[in-house]
């Protein structure tokens, strides 16, 4: 997906998240140690919830925000995501799937990060300012949840 307005940016993010949730729930079902593939079941859920929520905030932003363009987002690295997803998450461990899961989510944090100071409009500001910390929010919530399971 070509990114050129911040309402790219929200599907593309909502893209991406609902992405890794089908990615992830289509790993769990092949993955063979009960405790990972509880693990993936849990992230399946918690991205398909991120993939609402992130299209609850296209719903609910100013249009000037929405059709605000993001120039500096051509030169910024793009999230990697498994695009293709050919198993990768049925084959890793536990702690595989925590840091690749968790370095997707602060890949997504960097690049709010990168835009935030770059947003021309105050309105555009305050979008990837809410779009941040919901992101910040899930991603702490999602260490303390794999954290709890990893002590189980």
């Amino acid at each position: 997906m070509h990114v050129e307005t911040f309402q790219d940016l929200i599907d593309w993010t909502r893209e991406l998240h609902g992405f890794l949730a089908k990615c992830l729930r289509h790993c769990a079902d092949r993955q063979e140690e009960p405790r990972a593939r509880a693990l993936l079941q849990y992230l399946a859920a918690h991205e398909a919830s991120l993939e609402s929520t992130v299209a609850s905030f296209e719903r609910q932003a100013d249009p000037k925000a929405l059709h605000t363009w993001v120039y500096d987002y051509l030169s910024h690295t793009p999230i990697s995501a498994h695009r293709e997803c050919d198993l990768p998450y049925a084959e890793m461990g536990f702690d595989e799937i925590c840091r690749e899961v968790f370095a997707f989510h602060d890949q997504a944090i960097e690049l709010y990060r990168y835009l935030e100071g770059r947003a021309e409009i105050p309105e555009a500001r305050t979008l990837i300012q809410q779009l941040l910390k919901m992101e910040e929010h899930e991603a702490m919530r999602l260490v303390q949840q794999a954290n709890r399971a990893r002590d189980l």
